[in-house]
């Protein structure tokens, strides 16, 4: 076995093993001597090749780092194993509020409120803490000082997204009738927006080396839900 095939089995069972995504820089530390970062980045993409070509397992990149998850097509097989295990069911409140929180982030509950045109529950927005997909990151200088809502790394991480310009345009989601969206105003809620937008226009510019398909409905299952991410050498 030559060195780079050994390197690529190394990180194939570092991958396997490891209960969470693991960043570029953490894949590299297993390596002694040092691999140069460019040939772990090349060597992960030849990983990712060979697993999504067996139809099984694919190696993807999400927000915090990479990590092997089992293909849309095993899902039917892996639900037997668990037949009365269900994934969580969100009601269509609790989907609107994440995908304008989504879109629309940083926001304020009063604004999510504006866009939905029906008041925002606190259960609601408990929810989606507890599920790790949105988190308070500031406060908004207005009066009462409301708090600003945005999304987590674990958000992305759960849709097997690298960033949120990898979202789907927001008109697809529109017509996804399971969500129907309200309309959303063209103009930024308050001046921050804007910027954030400017960003995510720029990084939409730039290709994405894999390609996503997201659907947001009231029956989301995730990777965790799944059991997609392998806590041990064994796949599952």
């Amino acid at each position: 076995m030559d060195e780079l095939t050994r390197a690529k089995r190394v990180l194939e069972a570092v991958l396997m093993a490891a209960s969470e995504p693991l960043p570029l820089e953490a894949v590299c530390k297993v390596f002694d001597p040092p691999v140069p970062t460019e040939t772990v980045r090349l060597l992960l993409n030849d990983l990712a090749a060979e697993w999504k070509a067996r139809g099984s397992c694919e190696l993807v990149q999400v927000a915090s780092g990479y990590r092997f998850v089992t293909q849309a097509a095993m899902q039917p097989y892996l639900d037997r194993l668990e037949p009365e295990a269900k994934a969580p069911r969100y009601s269509r409140a609790v989907m609107e509020t994440l995908a304008i929180i989504a879109y629309r982030q940083p926001t304020t509950r009063g604004e999510v409120e504006a866009i939905r045109g029906v008041s925002v529950s606190t259960n609601i927005l408990k929810t989606l803490e507890d599920r790790g997909w949105i988190e308070v990151i500031g406060h908004k200088d207005t009066p009462g000082r409301p708090a600003l809502f945005a999304t987590t790394r674990a958000f992305l991480n759960d849709l097997n997204l690298r960033s949120l310009s990898e979202l789907p345009p927001l008109a697809d989601l529109d017509a996804h009738a399971a969500l129907e969206l309200p309309q959303v105003p063209t103009e930024p809620v308050y001046p921050e927006q804007a910027r954030i937008e400017s960003v995510l226009a720029s990084d939409a510019e730039t290709p994405a080396s894999q390609e996503t398909s997201i659907t947001l409905d009231t029956n989301l299952r995730t990777d965790a839900d799944r059991g997609l991410a392998p806590s041990s050498s064994t796949l599952h």
